[in-house]
């Protein structure tokens, strides 16, 4: 799954400046989301639970970010919906090995 992720350019400047709407958050790249989806270890979510439309959820580690992040994508077409650092429950989780990698 996601192995053709993608951003439209409205979708990849939304994560972009993420600190604009969200103060002290971490504006994403979405170059780090594809190492993220790619990561062996990365746990899927297939439907996301707080998703009203079906969309997946992703949390996996990018080596250029230096931290785990969450990406929502839609599961028809892979393109990539948000993303985000992540914390929390997801961010245990992932640490934990609860994933299995699909």
């Amino acid at each position: 799954m996601v192995d053709g992720l993608w951003w439209d350019q409205e979708d990849a400047e939304y994560i972009r400046r993420r600190s604009d709407r969200y103060p002290g958050a971490t504006d994403i790249e979405p170059e780090w989301t594809l190492e993220a989806v790619k990561d062996p270890r990365r746990i899927v979510r297939d439907p996301d639970p707080r998703s009203r439309m079906g969309a997946a959820r992703l949390i996996g580690y990018s080596r250029s970010a230096g931290f785990v992040l969450t990406v929502i994508v839609d599961p028809i077409d892979e393109a990539g919906i948000t993303a985000w650092k992540t914390r929390g429950s997801d961010l245990r989780d992932y640490l934990e090995g609860e994933g299995d990698g699909d």
